[in-house]
């Protein structure tokens, strides 16, 4: 009986066992992507590890993956500060997501055009229902529910076109475009052009028709580049290379952090 509930014990241990700088770094990452932390704010190790109950090494551990991610900016003998959105970051995830989303919304349209017509309905209809879901979001403001609803959306697409991965690239590259999108969200027209993309999306996938799904693709996220132009005017702090992005005489080290 004691070896059973040992090994049953150790079973349980094995489940539970995130490393502490796992769940910091992944904590962090979200707050920095939903601007709960914004562009520019320090960290402090301190007192990250005093709210974590842990040592101050494993959360250098994860600032230091975040650094990695660009996402933070490492200033020796200054602190540790979220990163400004980096227009050229996003431009190049632009590049990647657009070529790997235009080849699974392609790939999600001819698998539906070679399922049987009354099989059809059964492989867009989470594609609908997600896009309900963000009507519903939308009526009531509720922004951080839009947020999840688009990208279950574009994840199911993935997941449509047989190549699961591609939305786990993407989710990786795309960092610094889901703060841009989290800026837009309060929009009621960025919101309801999104929704309206979407359908356009849905509605040519449901067709299987692959030339008109990449094209809805396309267009839906041609706007993404724009919007940055119009994010930057309007929070210029937020964005990297705006006024007071580096503390005065400061070099930026990205991966590497003193003691």
């Amino acid at each position: 009986m004691a070896d059973h509930m040992r090994k049953g014990a150790t079973r349980s241990e094995t489940v539970r066992a995130v490393p502490a700088s796992a769940r910091i770094h992944a904590d962090l990452r979200d707050a920095i992507i939903t601007m709960a932390l914004a562009p520019g704010m320090a960290l402090q190790e301190k007192q990250i590890a005093l709210a974590y109950g842990v040592s101050r090494t494993p959360v250098r551990e994860a600032i230091l993956k975040l650094a990695d991610e660009r996402l933070v900016d490492i200033f020796p003998q200054y602190g540790t500060f979220v990163s400004r959105i980096s227009v050229p970051e996003v431009r190049d995830a632009m590049v990647i997501r657009n070529a790997l989303e235009r080849t699974a919304v392609r790939e999600a349209a001819a698998r539906v055009a070679a399922t049987a017509d009354k099989d059809r309905r059964g492989l867009v209809e989470p594609l609908n229902a997600l896009i309900r879901q963000q009507r519903a979001a939308h009526r009531a403001s509720a922004l951080a529910d839009f947020h999840a609803a688009d990208e279950a959306f574009h994840q199911t697409i993935s997941d449509l076109a047989g190549h699961p991965n591609i939305w786990r690239v993407i989710r990786q590259e795309k960092a610094h475009v889901d703060r841009c999108r989290l800026l837009t969200l309060p929009s009621h027209a960025r919101r309801t052009s999104v929704i309206a993309e979407h359908a356009a999306v849905a509605e040519a996938i449901a067709a299987g028709d692959a030339d008109r799904a990449e094209a809805a693709m396309a267009a839906h996220l041609g706007r993404v580049i724009p919007g940055v132009a119009e994010l930057v005017a309007s929070h210029p702090d937020y964005f990297e290379g705006a006024p007071a992005a580096l503390p005065a005489g400061a070099t930026a080290h990205h991966g590497t952090a003193r003691e």
